[in-house]
């Protein structure tokens, strides 16, 4: 059975992915600050600043590396500076998780897989920086998957939303940003596919469709809870502005390409226990 190591498995979408994938593949996956996971003999402890990557990576010997690294930009840069180097002399592989901040810089229309990359912010540049590293390899070797925002019943984002409603404190929206979105569940289906399938390029993993951030926030408040919100509007610039990246090259099948209102659905199904 092929070995995947996903760096950032205690995170919100590396667990998500680990759940999804351990039951088909050997998967192993690393945890930093994050309880619950030293007698978990699946999880290896690793602190991006203090390095023991190589000591991991000899104990699991992946045949396919899954970042989903979070934490200080340079450290991060630094590993896979480390991971590259040993990509091109070993038979493993590398997916990335990059995110639709490459294109932040871009307005009047979406973004696809081949269009150049262009970021304004720090994050954006980041992601970038890491992409261009990668894309040196041969193409077999690498999977750039760039995701929208990501939610989930419990994600960081939702949790934020509810805790904003039961305070009757204000949300802070963005009404001329033009965005797509993606669910946890239906993003580890996908990252599932691309696996199976052995997919190899630059691959945009978000809803079909495209929502204003404001839009879509106040339909997630509407359909948890039931009433409506208190919203900061804010504006950016004074044009409309894209943060959205659509497949047209790399098209995943259509029964795992879902729409921002499929997204909805799996925020809604139940309400979080309180």
């Amino acid at each position: 059975m092929k070995s995947i190591l996903i760096l950032g498995g205690s995170g919100f979408i590396g667990n998500c992915l680990y759940k999804e994938l351990a039951p088909y593949y050997n998967t192993f996956a690393t945890y930093n600050t994050a309880k619950g996971y030293q007698k978990n003999q699946h999880f290896f402890y690793f602190n991006l600043e203090q390095g023991g990557l190589e000591d991991i990576l000899k104990d699991v010997k992946p045949r396919l590396i899954i970042s989903a690294l979070r934490g200080n930009f340079n450290a991060q840069l630094e590993t896979h500076d480390f991971l590259i180097k040993l990509i091109q002399k070993s038979n493993c592989r590398i997916l990335f998780l990059s995110s639709a901040n490459v294109f932040d810089s871009f307005e009047h229309y979406p973004s696809y897989e081949y269009d150049k990359t262009f970021s304004e912010s720090t994050f954006g540049r980041f992601k970038i920086k890491i992409e261009n590293q990668l894309m040196r390899l041969p193409t077999g070797k690498y999977v750039v998957a760039r995701l929208p925002m990501i939610f989930g019943l419990n994600a960081p984002r939702t949790l934020q939303i509810d805790q904003a409603i039961n305070e009757n404190t204000a949300l802070e929206v963005f009404p001329n940003s033009i965005i797509n979105v993606n669910s946890d569940i239906r993003l580890s289906q996908q990252i599932h596919y691309l696996i199976n399938h052995k997919k190899t390029g630059v691959f945009h993993l978000g809803s079909t469709d495209l929502i204003s951030h404001f839009d879509f926030i106040k339909n997630i408040v509407e359909r948890r809870h039931q009433k409506p919100g208190i919203y900061k509007q804010v504006f950016t610039s004074n044009t409309i502005r894209y943060i959205a990246t659509l497949p047209k090259e790399n098209r995943l099948p259509n029964h795992i390409l879902p729409s921002y209102l499929d997204v909805l659905d799996d925020l809604t199904l139940k309400l979080p226990k309180k």
